[in-house]
């Protein structure tokens, strides 16, 4: 399957992917496995089901990885180190205030080489490093949209990769 990314820029900062099933959300990821560099930050956004944990779950089998790949929802984080490069899956959707990533102690995954994947950022800020990309899904009649934003230089340079035929 051959996904369609459409600039919305000239920057190459910004992409967008429209995303017909759950198949398509899965490629994306697998699509986004080898354009990873060590040290990445990624958010994840959207509404519930909109399919944050699906995209994690491509980019973790395009990895390598073969064991069960679920939301750290009550574990917050899920490692997964059995690949090229090291993989956190972050969700902080069930913390009701922001300190809750302080206590946590979570800050050493975000200051290694590891890729961190994080799921409803907004609700560790302003304690969570930011971002070198941002995807944000989207439900619409027709499936789902990604939108991808590049932040940093390793951003936009991951979406390149990631949107190149050679890849």
């Amino acid at each position: 399957m051959h996904l369609l990314f459409h600039a919305l820029d000239d920057s190459g900062n910004t992409a967008e992917i429209a995303l017909q099933n759950e198949e398509d959300t899965m490629a994306l990821g697998a699509a986004m496995a080898p354009a990873l560099a060590p040290g990445l930050i990624i958010y994840l956004s959207g509404d519930l089901g909109a399919g944050k944990t699906t995209l994690t779950r491509g980019v973790v089998r395009a990895l390598g990885f073969r064991g069960n790949v679920k939301s750290p929802t009550y574990t917050l984080v899920e490692p997964y180190v059995d690949s090229r490069i090291h993989l956190y899956h972050f969700d902080f959707y069930r913390f009701t205030h922001p300190d809750e990533y302080l206590e946590a102690g979570l800050d050493e995954y975000f200051a290694g080489q590891g890729v961190c994947l994080v799921e409803w950022p907004r609700h560790a800020a302003p304690h969570i490093p930011a971002p070198d990309l941002e995807i944000e899904l989207e439900m619409v009649a027709q499936g789902r949209h990604a939108r991808l934003h590049a932040l940093t230089e390793a951003g936009r340079k991951c979406i390149q990769r990631m949107s190149s035929p050679e890849r």
